[in-house]
């Protein structure tokens, strides 16, 4: 790249930090770019006899030359429209991870109604015990980061606020779900307790290795290229993770050998062949899936880049800097409001569904 006169067309050739995350970002922008004209073309996708359908579950190897050539052509684009592309990724980024709050919190509400319908006392017993251990870890959990994170002889308020609010959320957590008005169940409030408490310290984690209130450095002077490509795999793992289940929404795609595709092998009179001419209803939103892993797009490169500022604050260290520790304790409070909002709408709201 330091070859390429349209990427170093500076007075100083950039350290090679810079080039490395300009290739991060330029690739990124190669993958958002594939997902969204995708997901513009599935819009309006509703029946499985749509063409789009089998464009959607097949023509793997057109999709992966079309994005063989995007981001090829990415190192082709001068360094401005790389750089908008780093602004809004920041807002993309946010957008996923509020997503994912709106999945963790589909699913703990799911997870307490399985268990809840079985009607049971083994399962209220096991309700009873995943709470408690998730309530006892959020403790335990909140007593490490005060001791890592507010160093004696250090103003360290800024992460006592952090960990203290986290603190008091988990309590108002427990006593709104508890509360006979609210139609609310245990099991969630201590499961989002406990994540709410884990973004706490992926935030303080998350802060300048050189910042004097991160204990965490100061037992670990060195961080590793093993743990940097540990950390770098599950990153990468999670986000991919969170966008497959984050577009298909909980749906299961149908293999190749399912009957969406196949024919009958014995024959079928003319009422039920006329129903199977009906066109069947996609089970999820093509489109969305697509978005979904635009975002993800967006979010991994900010993962990898630190934001776009760790190059300047730590090096080569991998999602450090102040923009992710602030980016962590904003998804934590909205987790906690987006929880806080499904429990008293009902109430507030009773003619409505949620």
């Amino acid at each position: 790249m330091e070859s390429l006169p349209w990427i170093n067309h500076f007075k100083q050739t950039p350290s090679r930090e810079w080039f490395e995350t300009d290739a991060v970002l330029r690739v990124s922008l190669g993958n958002f770019l594939f997902f969204t004209i995708l997901a513009i073309l599935m819009v309006g996708v509703k029946t499985q006899k749509d063409p789009r359908d089998n464009m959607h579950h097949g023509g793997w190897m057109f999709k992966i030359l079309c994005w063989c050539l995007l981001v090829i052509f990415m190192f082709f684009l001068p360094n401005e429209i790389v750089s908008f592309y780093e602004s809004i990724s920041k807002f993309g980024s946010g957008m996923f991870l509020l997503v994912q709050v709106v999945l963790l919190l589909d699913f703990v509400h799911g997870w307490n109604d399985k268990w809840v319908g079985f009607d049971e006392q083994f399962w209220y017993v096991a309700l009873f015990v995943v709470s408690l251990v998730c309530y006892v870890g959020s403790f335990a959990f909140s007593g490490v980061l005060f001791h890592f994170f507010t160093p004696s002889g250090q103003d360290c308020g800024l992460n006592i606020f952090f960990i203290t609010m986290t603190l008091i959320l988990t309590f108002v957590f427990a006593i709104v779900a508890l509360h006979p008005a609210v139609n609310g169940s245990i099991l969630p409030a201590s499961v989002i307790s406990l994540y709410c408490t884990y973004l706490c310290y992926s935030a303080l984690a998350s802060e300048p290795r050189d910042y004097e209130c991160n204990g965490l450095h100061k037992h670990s002077k060195a961080v590793s290229t093993g743990t940097l490509t540990l950390g770098l795999f599950t990153t990468v793992l999670s986000v991919v993770y969170s966008a497959v289940r984050a577009g298909s929404s909980a749906a299961v795609l149908s293999p190749p050998s399912s009957p969406r595709a196949g024919k009958p092998l014995l024959p079928l009179d003319v009422k039920e062949e006329e129903e199977n001419e009906k066109a069947k209803p996609v089970t999820y939103s093509y489109a969305f899936f697509h978005l979904i892993f635009s975002l993800a797009s967006m979010y991994s490169a900010m993962l990898l880049t630190g934001w776009s500022t760790s190059v300047g604050e730590s090096g080569k260290l991998v999602d450090v800097g102040w923009p992710s520790v602030w980016v962590r304790i904003v998804t934590s409070w909205a987790t906690a409001l987006l929880y806080l909002w499904s429990l008293v709408a009902p109430i507030m709201f009773p003619e409505r569904e949620f």
